[in-house]
């Protein structure tokens, strides 16, 4: 899971402002790098770095990436070290230009391109399998025009990508052709937008025009804007953890509010697991949603129980288990007056390994709670993502290797209970549209098949 963007705008001036806050708001998506890439005197000028987008791109940078184009990039590692040769944008040249690539998505096949390319003169300064996206993609270029060499990688690579490319002062945006990564257009003032989430199209106050469906392609050049089908698939598989826990509430991902979709995900959990208790209250603030949702559906009054420390990042992106157990401790306070004799509904979105949510009903108990009753708003994650979310191992799944009862135990709740399969996808159903999911974590069904030895 990253954050992309890409801006097309004819005044030149606005340009790194407009990559600044799309990447801005989609600061959720990932926290350790952050990158922007423009056209600029007959080259591409990348800036990037580790860290925050506020922490890589200073204001005084701003000036010096005037340009009527640009792409940008926010990494959350799923492939390759956190490390400053893995930030993206990732530039490399070709026989036509300058091409600048930057990815969402996750290649489980990307070890055996990697070896290919090496064979061929290829020199990688990355161990990211974005960049091999990148020399892919430039290398086609000499041989055929933009859309062929997207045919190329559709061709190449297994699994997860949604792509913003430079070409030179061409925008290229694409979306693989299951769409398992989110991608949307906008209109701006004088140009354009593409970005991961809705969300960034409504910071730079734009219209919403349509997502970027599975397969295709928008090329902007010029201040043109064309739509391209490269690829064709009989199914779609975007990524159900985007709509339980990974984009921003106020976002809507193919026709999906992410909103509704947590509110009814709550509901619908009421409705299957009811408890006696005195309170609902969530786990801030992916759990939030799905919470007003829950007390709605079992008429329990919703508080909050837990005050989170807004300068805190996203516990479960952290890339280093010691960093979550800390960051844990940071991240939230309890309300003694809230909690103490209560019994508390506590929701949260999931549990993945279960490290967040030990300690913090472990707070809630030290505070005085009566009784801890925790309901999560999807079904056990049981299975590795090999898509872009960072679970790589079943190993680090605490529901793949225990029953509900004993994580019941673990984390030391009076009764825990998630939410079922058919509860998830017929909460997702009524929000108004009837589509096909990756439900890999949940069910250990994937919709691509791949060798052993590439995942």
């Amino acid at each position: 899971m990253c954050g992309i963007t890409a801006i097309y705008c004819e005044n030149e001036e606005l340009t790194p402002s407009l990559l600044y806050y799309s990447l801005f708001s989609l600061q959720h998506r990932g926290q350790e790098s952050a990158g922007i890439s423009v056209f600029k005197n007959g080259t591409i000028k990348t800036k990037k770095g580790l860290g925050l987008v506020s922490e890589v791109i200073k204001n005084s940078d701003l000036k010096n990436f005037e340009s009527k184009c640009g792409i940008g990039h926010i990494r959350y590692s799923t492939s390759g070290s956190s490390s400053l040769e893995n930030a993206q944008p990732f530039v490399v040249k070709s026989k036509v230009g300058t091409v600048a690539v930057a990815h969402n998505g996750n290649l489980v096949n990307h070890l055996r391109l990697r070896k290919a390319l090496e064979a061929e003169g290829s020199i990688f300064v990355a161990d990211s399998d974005s960049e091999i996206i990148a020399h892919i993609f430039s290398k086609s270029l000499s041989r055929k025009d933009v859309i062929g060499s997207l045919e190329v990688l559709t061709n190449l690579l297994i699994g997860s990508y949604s792509l913003v490319i430079l070409v030179n002062d061409t925008v290229v945006a694409y979306r693989d052709p299951l769409g398992f990564r989110p991608l949307c257009l906008g209109e701006i003032e004088n140009g354009y937008v593409v970005a991961s989430e809705s969300c960034a199209i409504d910071a730079l106050e734009g219209k919403f025009l349509c997502d970027v469906k599975p397969g295709e392609a928008v090329v902007i050049k010029n201040g043109e804007m064309e739509k391209f089908k490269v690829a064709e698939s009989k199914e779609e598989a975007s990524c159900v953890f985007e709509y339980i826990y990974f984009a921003r509430p106020d976002s809507i991902i193919d026709g999906i509010s992410v909103y509704d979709a947590r509110k009814n995900m709550g509901e619908e959990l009421a409705r299957e697991s009811p408890v006696e208790a005195d309170v609902v209250s969530a786990i801030p603030d992916s759990g939030v949603t799905a919470a007003i949702g829950f007390s709605m559906a079992s008429k329990l009054p919703y508080t909050e129980c837990l005050i989170k420390n807004r300068y805190v990042g996203r516990t479960f992106i952290m890339p280093k288990q010691e960093l979550r157990e800390v960051s844990v401790r940071l991240k939230v306070n309890p309300i003694h007056k809230n909690i103490e004799g209560k019994r508390i509904v506590l929701v949260d979105d999931s549990i993945v390994r279960g490290t967040t949510s030990k300690k913090i009903v472990d707070m809630i108990k030290k505070a005085g709670a009566k009784e801890v009753h925790m309901r999560i708003a999807s079904p056990p994650i049981i299975s590795p993502c090999y898509f872009g979310i960072d679970m790589k191992s079943r190993e680090e799944l605490i529901a793949a290797n225990h029953s509900v009862s004993e994580i019941a135990k673990i984390l030391g709740v009076d009764s825990l209970s998630y939410l079922s399969l058919d509860g998830l996808l017929k909460a997702l159903k009524r929000c108004g549209r009837n589509k096909s999911y990756c439900l890999g974590c949940l069910t250990a069904k994937y919709p691509l098949s791949w060798s052993e030895d590439e995942k």
